[in-house]
């Protein structure tokens, strides 16, 4: 491409629109032309970001009236259905929104959800990277429901999801999002550990649709606990399911699985957090303990699970290499 991409961020005050901000105005191929905010309309952007300061003049913006290529919708869940029904936008515009809005319809195992006249395609490139370059509108997948997903979809591809899944994950306080809140605030959540929608996360909806599309008879029973955890980002699960697959083999079908994409890597080596934190990375892990096969998946919840994702499939719908303005370094220390 040689014009270059204008776009515009809704709700971009927040901690996904802050990551937002930052990948779209270092990206080689993105014109920012707008950030809204209706809680910091005129402040300058960095009022709100402290780490954009001397990275740009921008201020936030009441509403979103000049027209851009591509719409970047971070607002709360709820808020980018209301959104799109008060404000008309030309169809030309494409739409990345970053809520649950349009992730899922109830009862349905399609990977697309019809909505206000609008058909949004789940953008979670793993699963169906050609829908989404195809795509007018994006549904960008949640932070849990990235890193699940990416540590079950090899063996659903394969009909090898035959036994219950137990599942494990604890994410960073910057999950909850910045409205502060009894179990976000420093005092409470430093050196703490909780759990939270025990069995029953928002998040496991879009996951079994998924599960469901690639593997459509003999759905497993997932059984998943989130916890809260004493840190400001980053997601860390902890899967493990009955399987005859030795390791070799395991590891041989999750590489194969993930040759072509440039973000999910398998890892020969014990993970730590650490090494997804500040990138739009995915790292897997396998182990093998009798007939149980554990896979620990990584991310940044911003990231790989928000904004990075968000800018992963813009760069797929407008032609990009995929990893344009995404090669970022982990803080390793």
């Amino acid at each position: 491409m040689t014009a270059k991409i204008k776009a515009g961020i809704v709700g971009g005050a927040g901690y996904a629109g802050g990551e937002l901000l930052r990948l779209l105005l270092l990206h080689p191929n993105v014109e920012l032309l707008f950030v809204q905010s209706r809680s910091q309309a005129g402040k300058p952007v960095y009022a709100a970001h402290p780490d954009l300061l001397g990275e740009t003049e921008m201020h936030f913006s009441a509403d979103a009236a000049v027209p851009v290529d591509v719409l970047f919708l971070c607002a709360g869940h709820g808020e980018a259905a209301k959104f799109l029904a008060e404000n008309e936008l030309s169809a030309e515009t494409k739409i990345i929104d970053l809520s649950q809005d349009f992730r899922w319809n109830e009862g349905t195992a399609t990977t697309t959800v019809e909505a206000g006249g609008r058909s949004f395609v789940y953008g979670l490139s793993e699963l169906q990277r050609e829908q989404i370059q195809q795509a007018q509108h994006i549904a960008n997948p949640g932070c849990f429901a990235t890193g699940i997903q990416l540590a079950l979809l090899p063996l659903a591809k394969q009909n090898l999801l035959n036994a219950d899944v137990h599942l494990s994950g604890i994410t960073g306080s910057t999950g909850a999002g910045q409205s502060l809140s009894a179990t976000s605030h420093f005092s409470w959540r430093t050196e703490n550990v909780s759990t939270y929608k025990v069995m029953e996360h928002q998040h496991l909806r879009e996951i079994k649709r998924s599960l469901r599309s690639l593997q459509p008879e003999g759905q497993p029973d997932i059984h998943f606990i989130p916890y809260r955890g004493p840190f400001a980002r980053g997601i860390f699960i902890t899967a493990y399911l009955q399987t005859d697959l030795s390791l070799e083999e395991a590891q041989e079908l999750y590489k194969s699985f993930y040759e072509s994409h440039p973000f999910t890597v398998v890892s020969d080596q014990n993970p730590d957090l650490k090494q997804v934190v500040n990138s739009n990375k995915c790292v897997l892990y396998l182990q093998k303990h009798g007939n149980m096969l554990v896979i620990t998946s990584l991310i940044d919840n911003l990231l790989k699970g928000a904004a990075g994702q968000a800018v992963q499939n813009m760069n797929l719908v407008f032609g990009l290499e995929e990893t344009t303005g995404l090669k970022l370094k982990a803080a390793a220390f």
